[in-house]
């Protein structure tokens, strides 16, 4: 008996059992046809579309892609509420059965909806990029989500891939991985991947005067993002904190290479890797990628065994364009083994994934064969359909957008600045982040009998209050940075905490001009912010004035 199957191929003959007119299949089918040739083409060049697919194109391929997966058939609710009597009567109802201890088995169907069925999730217990045999489906699905997602750092954001001209290095998007943690976590993961790489490494160098294989610290150039310095620490490495510095010119802090230079002469082979950061809180600025890169490169050289490695925390810095230029020209003049990026902050997708990107196959190797255990796809299907939503065309789209609205930014906060009598913040190789002093927001009568260091103490307490006022307008993201906090963070104490910096000379805050933020919502952004510091300073003068007025009672009585 032929079997009946839908394709462009049976659907004429099927129909036509059906008394449906020819010429109406053949209008019919050619929508098929249609949409079969994208999910063809995107299979075969493993690239974005250059225009978005409609929402019906996606979820018709990704229930394609979780028919493949052994648990498809049913939900578990289902199958549980059969009576053993009608179970026997009619005979069991799957295809399949599973005697395994995790079958991929959802009892909710609105959970299985929310995951179109995906519920074996991916990679196996040895890497987190191999196939499944019960998961066909997810596994194509995940190798497919890197294949574009490593499209749109290329051809979008602008990273090199695999430059293959003769003896040129390759990019820092040539090869990469997708975990499904955020970023502090993928952190963690990148650096217990480089530890047992140099093992493996300095293990077939042993022998020479040179090896160490402890290799337990990690270089930091200091960026006050708790996630950071944690992670080190998470992965069982110790941590030394380099200092920055404050350029002499602007208001930026950045890296200060000769203190990492003294920090690789003094704890030598100890050093697993160096962390640097591209993506930052103003007045922090990215670190000088190419030339720690180029460092490290000489550094290492004649050395035998892995080496010092050096990891780049690109959290948010896809969206940057000159950013990624430094990114690639440190691939060409130095060393760069990994570099992570959080899917939510550059593809607005909902919190819980990384791309880890390197110039090494063999490292992206390492990182994907050290993560424990299978891991959750959601990340990964939430990727892949904002991906294709988007397409080629759309995500250059919002990077192009938030270009745009850059300046715009800058403008805007100038003028509030202006009005209140503050500066901007001068940091032109912070394009995301924006600040702004905070000099004249609050003050407090000084006095001879008072302290310095508790007139400073209440003057942070005020402009702390005007940070959670902010949030009681509605406006989510600022950060306000009073001078001279501290910060203990695993026994380490940060001083001047948040500005990334001992002893930075303002108090400010600061926003983002980050992707996905629209002009109108950049314009309100402004409008409560000015209207915030006008409301607070009367409430500040009216406070000012009850303290005046009791204080004069007090002297009366």
């Amino acid at each position: 008996v032929k079997e009946a199957t839908m394709d462009a191929t049976t659907i004429p003959e099927l129909f036509a059992s059906l008394k449906i007119p020819t010429n109406h299949t053949s209008l019919g089918l050619s929508n098929l046809i249609a949409s079969n040739s994208q999910t063809k083409a995107l299979f075969h060049h493993k690239r974005l579309p250059d225009h978005g697919w409609t929402d019906v194109q996606i979820q018709r391929l990704l229930l394609e892609l979780s028919v493949l997966d052994t648990n498809c058939e049913e939900s578990v609710k289902c199958q549980l509420s059969q009576s053993s009597s009608s179970s026997s009567s009619l005979g069991y109802a799957y295809r399949w059965t599973g005697a395994g201890e995790r079958e991929g088995r959802i009892y909710a169907p609105l959970v299985s909806q929310r995951h179109f069925g995906f519920g074996h999730g991916i990679g196996r217990s040895g890497d987190v990029m191999e196939a499944q045999p019960k998961a066909v489906g997810s596994s194509a699905l995940l190798r497919l989500t890197l294949r574009l997602t490593l499209d749109a750092v290329r051809r979008g954001a602008g990273l090199n891939g695999t430059l293959g001209k003769g003896d040129s290095r390759n990019g820092p998007a040539s090869f990469g991985t997708l975990l499904p943690v955020c970023t502090g976590m993928s952190m963690a993961l990148v650096l217990s991947g480089l530890r047992d790489r140099a093992r493996t490494l300095d293990s077939a160098s042993i022998g020479t005067e040179h090896v160490n294989t402890e290799r337990n610290i990690v270089l930091w150039s200091r960026i006050d993002q708790k996630s950071c310095y944690k992670s080190i620490l998470s992965a069982g490495l110790k941590c030394v904190v380099l200092p920055t510095k404050k350029h002499p010119d602007t208001d930026e802090v950045s890296t200060d290479l000769e203190a990492l230079k003294e920090a690789l002469d003094s704890f030598g082979n100890s050093i697993l890797a160096v962390l640097t950061t591209t993506s930052c809180f103003c007045p922090r600025v990215p670190d000088e990628v190419d030339q720690v890169a180029k460092m490290i490169m000489s550094w290492n050289e004649g050395k035998p065994g892995a080496g010092v490695s050096h990891v780049v925390n690109h959290a948010y810095g896809l969206q940057c364009q000159t950013t990624n230029k430094l990114l690639n020209r440190a691939c060409i003049i130095g060393r760069v083994d990994a570099i992570i990026c959080s899917t939510d902050k550059n593809f607005l997708v909902p919190v819980g994934g990384a791309l880890i990107l390197s110039p090494d196959s063999n490292v992206i190797e390492t990182i994907s064969k050290n993560y424990p255990g299978r891991a959750s796809s959601s990340p990964m299907v939430d990727l892949f359909i904002t991906l294709l939503s988007m397409g080629l065309n759309g995500y250059k789209g919002i990077l192009e957008e938030r270009k745009r609205l850059t300046e715009l930014f800058g403008q805007s906060l100038q003028r509030v600045a202006t009005v209140f009598g503050e500066t901007v913040l001068n940091c032109p190789r912070n394009t995301i982040s924006f600040g702004m002093t905070l000099a004249n927001l609050a003050t407090i009568n000084g006095s001879d009998d008072v302290a310095e260091s508790t007139q400073q103490k209440e003057l942070n307490s005020q402009i702390t209050k005007f940070g959670s006022m902010l949030f009681t307008r509605c406006i989510s993201g600022t950060r306000v940075v009073p001078r001279g906090s501290t910060k203990t963070i695993s026994g380490h104490t940060f001083e001047g905490f948040g500005s990334s910096n001992d002893d930075y000379p303002y108090a400010y805050m600061t926003a983002a001009c980050a992707v996905g933020m629209g002009e109108e919502e950049m314009n309100e952004f402004f409008i409560r912010l000015e209207k915030s510091w006008i409301d607070y300073r009367k409430k500040l003068e009216q406070e000012v004035r009850k303290k005046k007025i009791k204080l004069a009672m007090d002297k009366d009585t």
